[in-house]
């Protein structure tokens, strides 16, 4: 192989693993509002999903409303049934599972129906959560790319899906799916990203479910858009009273209207996780640390005896509230509040609980809050880069699923509730496609930027957003902020790049390897290159004493006039020249001068510049100094 011309590496073929009514309200997405009305909800924009594939039947998928895929379509079908207009193409590739693309895990028709799935109305899952269904471009086009099965997805799939999905036609590429860091000429999503961004397409990808630990993000290739999970304003709310009167407010799938919300004695076993439990359970309450296999310990339960369960946080998890469907009467406490109840239960000569539901709770406060499995930066593979570079909603996300959950019988309308940057992914993969029916001729890094310089650095109670400690989120949490689809779309400035920036960037980090990322030889040489710190990026990781250059484009109107505002990282000062950008047209170019002189490793603040109509902000991060 090695001889033949045009051969650039062979390396293994790896197995990477997978990483609703509700949030389009959350996002400020309503019919004849916000950007549901420019974009015609997604109208003639194709998103591509590699995932499990889809259970094409499912009413998400149908048609209604939907025009024929535009001419430049050009991919195919394997359902026996055919495709339609919302479901336009579907393929399956040989690791995946021969065969149709149906789906028989369920993450696929989650995510698509979360990036397009068309209006469904009067549907709810678990009893909860009942309403009109709808993914962020309801009346996107889909095609779908098989290229995982339950145990994974291979390398060599999702590059192929990636490269197939380019030759077809594709706008927005979703993938909710990735492995640990690794140097980006290694990895078949930074490759295959970089083939489609040459494209023109915006490749969205999760950023990982290794939170909270520290540089444990992947999917960092700077022309990859990486998103990181948070919460919404809704809990599914199960109040527990203990036997002192106070309440503790948890949350569960599982609210059988028959459980009477009486009180019972109240019991902590010798095995804090429930693993193994006997008779003397029988008509209690249990307590139990929640170790992520819920279903399991439920059952457990049930078969001893139990009465219900209460699932505690560690301190790891914090405030978030990771719902598991255990069929069984149950709540969930945060962290917080399950030390509150273990030290009831410790200190009551005889401890008791009761637990009442109280179904779907609407304007939660604060909101959104960074989810604890979220991960995080620094980047590995390329540090001088701000990963993951936005956040949206993943935890407890309801869209659609292949099979019936739970005990309901909700027929074909079956809708699941499960949590994750994987669901966190296509929503931001859906907003692209929005922002692509509005703007068709913006590149995937304006497009980009868009998303990230109008991102929310506040939550609902117009305070900072809040991690799983609820502490300050950082920006290696959360990105530059939580995704803003209706400011996104007239964002008034944008930090723009093209391939040749991103050769250029990828010769500065390792000049070696260019070729193997961009398939096709490279001479550095010839094309130069610049430090990660100079990419025209829309964020800025910048060491004491460095200067960079940043270019912005007029998206907005002509002759508007920007003043810069800084707010400086601990111990730095931060200089913007010139601190004025005065605009004569759309579409004209201005470049600025950002001088960083001390600051603290690992401080943070932002660079915003503000007209009468827009407030364009930038993260900026101290890396290296004390």
């Amino acid at each position: 192989m090695a001889k033949k011309p045009g051969f650039l590496r062979a390396y293994p073929d790896r197995l990477i693993p997978l990483l609703t009514t509700h949030t389009p309200d959350f996002l400020g997405l309503q019919q004849g509002r916000g950007l549901w009305q420019p974009s015609l909800l997604g109208k003639g924009v194709i998103i591509g999903i590699l995932d499990t594939g889809l259970h094409a039947t499912h009413p998400s998928f149908d048609d209604d409303g939907i025009p024929p895929p535009p001419s430049k379509w050009k991919g195919s079908c394997e359902f026996p049934a055919g495709c339609n207009n919302k479901l336009i193409g579907a393929k399956s590739f040989p690791s995946a599972g021969s065969g149709a693309p149906d789906d028989d895990v369920g993450h696929g028709t989650h995510t698509a129906s979360t990036a397009a799935g068309n209006f469904v109305r009067k549907v709810e899952s678990f009893g909860l959560a009942s309403g009109t269904s709808a993914g962020m471009a309801p009346h996107a086009h889909l095609a779908i790319y098989k290229v995982c099965s339950a145990s994974g997805c291979s390398g060599s799939d999702i590059l192929a899906g990636l490269d197939e999905a380019v030759k077809d036609g594709v706008d927005v590429l979703s993938l909710s799916l990735g492995a640990a860091s690794m140097p980006f000429y290694l990895d078949p999503i930074a490759i295959g990203a970089f083939g489609a961004t040459e494209k023109g397409i915006l490749v969205t990808c999760s950023g990982g479910n290794s939170g909270p630990t520290a540089s444990s993000v992947s999917n960092e290739a700077p022309w990859i858009l990486t998103v990181a999970a948070s919460s919404v304003d809704r809990n599914f709310r199960s109040i527990v009273t203990l036997g002192n009167g106070e309440q503790l407010y948890g949350e569960s799938l599982n609210q059988p209207k028959s459980f009477k919300p009486s009180s019972l004695p109240l019991v902590y076993p010798d095995d804090p996780t429930c693993a193994t439990v006997d008779a003397s359970i029988t008509g209690k309450v249990v307590l139990c640390d929640a170790t992520g296999n819920e279903g399991d310990v439920a059952a457990g339960i049930k078969r001893a005896g139990g009465a219900a369960v209460i699932f505690l946080n560690d301190q790891t998890a914090g405030y978030s509230v990771v719902l598991r469907d255990n069929e069984f009467p149950s709540s969930k406490l945060t962290f917080k509040d399950a030390s509150k109840i273990k030290i009831y239960v410790n200190t009551t000569r005889k401890p008791e609980a009761s637990i009442t539901f109280n179904g779907t709770v609407l304007g939660v406060s604060p909101a959104p809050v960074v989810a604890y499995f979220s991960s995080r930066g620094p980047s590995l593979a390329t540090p001088g880069i701000l990963k993951p570079d936005i956040s949206g909603p993943g935890l407890n996300i309801m869209a659609a699923w292949p099979v019936q959950v739970g005990s309901g019988k909700n027929g074909a309308k079956t809708f699941n509730i499960i949590s994750g940057t994987s669901m966190a992914n296509p929503h931001l993969s859906g907003i692209a496609a929005l922002i692509k029916s509005a703007h068709p001729d913006w590149s995937p890094a304006a497009i980009k930027s868009a998303i990230m310089t109008s991102s929310d650095d506040s939550s609902n109670n117009r305070k900072p957003i809040l991690d799983e400690e609820h502490s300050p989120a950082s920006f290696f949490a959360m990105g530059a902020g939580h995704v803003n689809p209706s400011k996104a779309a007239d964002p008034g400035l944008i930090y723009d790049l093209d391939v040749d920036d991103y050769i250029r960037y990828l010769c500065g980090l390792d000049s070696s390897n260019v070729g193997e990322i961009v398939r096709r030889n490279i001479s550095c040489s010839k094309f130069g290159s610049i430090s990660e710190a100079e990419l025209n990026y829309p964020s800025m990781v910048l060491s004491p004493g460095s200067t960079v250059n940043r270019t912005v484009t007029n998206v907005g109107k002509a002759h508007d006039v920007y003043k810069v505002e800084v707010e400086a990282p601990n111990g730095a000062k931060v200089t913007v020249t010139p601190p004025t950008l005065n605009f004569s047209k759309v579409k004209e170019k201005k470049t600025f001068t950002v001088r960083v002189i001390g600051g603290r490793r690992g401080a943070e603040g932002s660079l915003r510049w503000v007209s009468r109509r827009h407030v364009v902000r930038s993260p900026i991060v101290i890396t290296g100094g004390l």
